[in-house]
């Protein structure tokens, strides 16, 4: 309640949102007043207070009751403005914030957007979510939105923020996804993006956006069908497998519809069954796969049974290793054709030029004194 009155007794100024939906109320609703000196402000711990005097906002108040200090003073002024018909021109007005979070607000597009998907090619999107927004600074939202208006609303600014946020998720989808395919498990990425972008749009208006969901991306029901099958062919990995027991269970359906004429049906199928499963459980009549191993030298594949790798020539039939370098050594061969040590003699030491120590043969650093060995 609000006590605004024409004779010449104090106000008390305080307001309730009973909507819930309310962001900003100004009092007097009826427009700009006399509020005398000395009228008496409440505001609550979920509220601001903006006195606007003399047409500009004078101050703003948190929670607590306050003490306005205007021109107008009882009695006086209304001898004074006699010339104005009784009617003060110090005009003064409280608006009220609402500080708390407005949670639930629903966006979504209202006409779908185009989407460029790297395998679907152009497609429309719609897409829909929820979010949170807050006041977090009264004068700026006042003067850049609000103005003179008596009260604004969530119904009023939602409209605006819808095509923003749309706008916002449209850009972000083109920078940052390549595919549909690639879109499950994202929203939670994609919303924390999002309100990320959506930060500085809210707050030039002294808004914060407390929340942001995205509760579903929509393509056209063709595009749906097109990601189903290709999540289908994800599940099926042996496409022959897969089409030759469809072709079983239809076989075996039709010759149920068919009575007696299905009697044979059936009969040709009990005989043709055994050789399709066959092949398809068994693997028979596809090409043998050739057992495969890697070359120790080069790390490509290679069959088991080769002699020689087919990339570096490198022996794979180990008869004989070379005992300084391990390579593998063909018969009667006399000296290593990786290192020239001789076959049958025994590895050298690696000798530290530093220290003199003895290291085993092939060692780069010097067990006793660290240095590199030469």
């Amino acid at each position: 309640m609000n006590g605004f009155n024409g004779g010449v007794f104090l106000e008390n100024i305080e307001w309730f949102d009973e909507t819930g939906q309310e962001l900003v109320h100004r009092l007097p609703e009826s427009g700009s007043g006399e509020i005398k000196f000395g009228a008496q402000l409440t505001v609550r711990e979920s509220q601001a207070g903006i006195l606007f005097y003399k047409g500009k906002a004078c101050d703003a108040f948190g929670p607590g009751r306050h003490t306005l200090r205007t021109g107008n003073l009882p009695i006086l002024t209304k001898l004074l403005s006699l010339p104005w018909r009784g009617d003060s021109p110090l005009r003064a007005e409280v608006y009220m914030a609402n500080l708390k979070c407005f949670t639930n607000l629903k966006w979504g597009t209202r006409d779908p957007v185009a989407f460029r998907d790297a395998e679907l090619g152009l497609v429309r999107l719609r897409a829909h979510g929820i979010y949170n927004i807050q006041i977090v600074q009264p004068i700026l939202f006042i003067n850049t939105m609000v103005g003179t208006m008596g009260k604004y609303t969530t119904e009023d600014i939602s409209t605006y923020l819808k095509r923003v946020i749309v706008s916002r998720l449209n850009d972000y989808l083109g920078e940052h996804l390549d595919s549909l395919f690639n879109l499950p498990g994202k929203f939670d990425e994609l919303s924390v993006a999002l309100q990320e972008r959506l930060r500085s749009d809210f707050g030039k208006f002294g808004l914060k956006l407390d929340q942001l969901y995205i509760t579903s991306i929509t393509p056209p029901e063709e595009v749906q069908k097109a990601i189903d099958d290709q999540s289908r062919m994800n599940v099926i990995h042996d496409m022959d497998k897969f089409v030759q027991m469809k072709a079983a269970m239809a076989m075996e359906k039709a010759a149920e519809r068919q009575g007696e004429a299905g009697a044979g049906i059936g009969m040709g199928m009990g005989l043709m069954m055994p050789a399709m499963f066959s092949r398809s459980f068994t693997g028979a009549g596809a090409p043998p796969q050739q057992d495969l191993t890697g070359c120790p030298e080069c790390h490509h594949s290679i069959a088991v049974d080769a002699n020689f790798c087919p990339y570096c020539g490198h022996q794979q039939v180990v008869l004989s290793k070379c005992e300084n370098c391990g390579e593998n050594l063909t018969p009667s061969t006399k000296y290593c054709p990786k290192c020239g040590q001789p076959t049958g003699s025994r590895p050298r030491s690696a000798i530290c030029q530093h220290c003199q120590t003895k290291n085993l043969p092939g060692a780069m650093f010097c067990n006793q004194c660290g240095n590199r060995v030469e």
